[in-house]
């Protein structure tokens, strides 16, 4: 093949980052992502974490493993008194979670950390520190390394599955919501969103840091067991735990009413 001049190969390179991914509307057209074709896809976990913000949230908020930035860029586009810090370790996904803060208009209240959340000195050379956040929300890998089936998609694979760490190191999800809580200020809000099995580490790694904790069972269908669970706390505070009531998702094949507004950006968690 001959070789591509300067302004025919910016126009190659450009071709084939669209093909391989697409521009996608979510919360009613109210944000717009650029996202990989094939991989881990924008979806219903991010809507909810987002909606499980407080109205009211201001002050800097950061989207910990945030991948494309689907949910830090949901929060931030009604709250535009917040600034957002996105989290993403992967520098191709990265860099689409930068186009899309400018595809939105919010390149002025945000920016991408690219670093690895384990690793303390990957965090300070990205430029985070430890309590600067008033929220951090996290939507992580689900999937124990040693348990679960790996995707053939290199993209899915790291969305999906916690990475292995070493023999003395903290369980995956453990080092997660450490790293998570250094970075949050006291009294700051912690947001999570898992699966139902996934509540006892989580529990075990938060301790004593986070009180107030309140648990927010999802449930696919009203007949089956939760698939998902939210989860709210703060930092140093002393209140109870509490569980609230469950949300759910579809009736007769299609979302009921209220997830209805969540995914159109009409409402938000009820806590």
């Amino acid at each position: 093949m001959a070789d591509l001049a300067p302004g025919d190969a910016k126009r190659h390179d450009a071709d084939a980052v669209e093909s391989q991914t697409s521009c996608d509307a979510l919360l009613d057209g109210r944000i717009k992502l650029y996202q990989p074709r094939k991989g881990h896809r924008a979806g219903t976990d991010a809507i909810l974490l987002a909606a499980a913000a407080p109205a009211d949230v201001n002050g800097f908020a950061l989207d910990a493993g945030a991948g494309v930035g689907t949910a830090g860029l949901s929060l931030a586009s009604r709250c535009r008194a917040l600034r957002l810090g996105l989290i993403e370790n992967d520098a191709e996904i990265a860099s689409l979670a930068r186009t899309n803060l400018l595809l939105n208009g919010l390149e002025g209240q945000g920016l991408v950390y690219e670093a690895d959340i384990f690793s303390a000195s990957s965090r300070r050379a990205a430029g985070l520190t430890p309590e600067m956040a008033d929220l951090v929300m996290t939507n992580p890998p689900y999937a124990d390394p040693g348990r679960a089936r790996v995707s053939p998609f290199a993209g899915k694979r790291k969305a999906h599955v916690m990475p292995e760490m070493g023999e003395n190191d903290p369980a995956p999800l453990t080092a997660w919501v450490r790293a998570c809580l250094s970075l949050l200020a006291p009294g700051g809000m912690f947001l999570m969103i898992h699966r139902p099995e996934a509540l006892p580490g989580i529990l075990a790694a938060a301790g004593h840091r986070i009180g107030g904790m309140c648990i927010l069972p999802v449930h696919a269908m009203r007949d089956k067991p939760a698939s998902r669970i939210l989860v709210r706390g703060q930092k140093g505070s002393r209140a109870p735990f509490s569980l609230a009531p469950a949300l759910i998702l579809q009736e007769q094949g299609r979302f009921t009413p209220r997830a209805e507004a969540l995914h159109r950006g009409e409402a938000l968690i009820d806590w």
